[in-house]
């Protein structure tokens, strides 16, 4: 039993942490399988083995009481809850296999022609221009011209997504300057996320076309309907924009890496997974206590908010190995909880795998060498780690 529990004063939501993380993760992995944060006067965990076991045990950690700071049962959330990923058995159950009939297997093969032919169109423009910016010439171009598509969304209002995505991603945190920034301005974006939520704002072919379809089949309600397509939409762009980015910039940091990928571009999917270990966009998720429970000799009470750093537990040692902060895209990285693990695994993955691993392929087919021009800006946000800017210039190869 542990006596004395690691106590860390620092603000894990602070600019300084935002900007780079890594050293106040192995601050927080080395204090110990648990620790307490003053400020916020919360529970956190940062090793592989703790993050993993409560992200697979949903009946003591659990997600309805919110997977952001506010606890849903001392105060009203900014928005009505997520029915996937602020919900539990069994709600979360019906949702959560309605949604994945809608992302089946079957339903994704489908995309990947018109996701190839856009992926390969940006690739050669990409190429052809010599120098481009990873974030605003192609993480945010290639999602948002897919993605929208395969739901169904209005051509109109688009722009509304990122601000949208910003912003769901930001109430996980705190209310500090980067939710007001963000709050300051969401009144339009939510009110067109919504109504492009709705049945007739929807084309009939779009996935979110299928989620009323499953209303109608009587799986989920037609309430339900509405917000699972929001859920959709607050998922499906964000992170795969900074996905997509977040590799990129890696690799393009680590020129050995890149030169791996080019001389074998079916490395793609698994050089993505690498980087999501290494450089996940989701960084933490929080959970709350429904019992009183023991994790690793340290007793958390009922009721407690635990915040856990799945970025962290993505370069524990104890997991990954000595070089668990080095990039290597042979690694096996299967078994990172960049996508969150057990029953609120994200639902969307297999689109946003499949959208980067084809544009990942397109560019290393080729670029024989991407040169970074500067230094990356950062985009901060209370969840998500990710680039404003990542300039670089492009050698062809063949």
């Amino acid at each position: 039993m542990i006596t004395t529990i690691p106590v860390l004063d620092d603000d894990p939501f602070g600019d300084e942490i935002l900007t780079d993380p890594y050293p106040f993760h192995q601050r927080l992995r080395d204090s110990g399988p648990v620790v307490h944060l003053r400020r916020y006067g919360i529970w956190a965990m940062g090793r592989y083995a703790e993050v993993h076991a409560a992200l697979t045990d949903p009946a003591t950690f659990c997600s309805s009481r919110g997977a952001g700071l506010s606890d849903f049962h001392r105060e009203k959330p900014w928005r009505p809850p997520s029915l996937l990923l602020e919900a539990d058995p069994p709600t979360h159950t019906a949702t959560r296999k309605a949604m994945s009939a809608v992302i089946a297997p079957r339903t994704v093969r489908r995309f990947r022609e018109g996701f190839t032919a856009s992926a390969e169109s940006i690739a050669d423009e990409l190429v052809a221009r010599g120098e481009f910016d990873a974030v605003t010439d192609l993480a945010e171009r290639y999602p948002l011209q897919v993605f929208p598509d395969i739901v169904g969304l209005p051509a109109d209002g688009r722009e509304n997504l990122l601000p949208y995505g910003g912003l769901a991603f930001n109430a996980f945190g705190p209310r500090n300057a980067l939710l007001e920034e963000a709050l300051a301005a969401a009144a339009p974006v939510q009110e067109w996320i919504w109504k492009s939520c709705q049945r007739d704002a929807l084309s009939p072919d779009g996935l979110g076309a299928s989620i009323w379809a499953a209303a109608d089949a009587g799986d989920i309600t037609h309430e339900q309907a509405p917000m699972l397509v929001r859920s959709l939409l607050s998922a499906g762009v964000d992170t795969t924009v900074h996905g997509i980015a977040n590799t990129v910039a890696a690799l393009a940091a680590h020129p050995e890496q890149w030169a791996a990928l080019h001389a074998d571009p079916t490395l793609a999917k698994f050089a993505f997974d690498e980087a999501l270990r290494y450089a996940g966009p989701v960084q933490t998720f929080f959970r709350t206590t429904t019992r009183e429970v023991e994790v690793a000799g340290t007793v958390i009470g009922e009721g407690e908010k635990v915040l856990l750093f799945l970025a962290a537990a993505n370069r524990d040692p104890r997991k990954w190995g000595p070089d668990a902060d080095r990039l290597d895209i042979t690694r096996r990285a299967s078994g990172h909880v960049a996508f969150g693990m057990g029953i609120h695994q994200c639902v969307g993955q297999p689109i946003a795998r499949l959208e980067i691993e084809l544009v990942l392929t397109a560019l290393a087919r080729r670029i024989a060498r991407l040169e970074p021009l500067g230094d990356p800006v950062p985009k901060l946000n209370n969840t998500l780690k990710g680039w404003q800017s990542v300039p670089l210039r492009a050698h062809a190869g063949g």
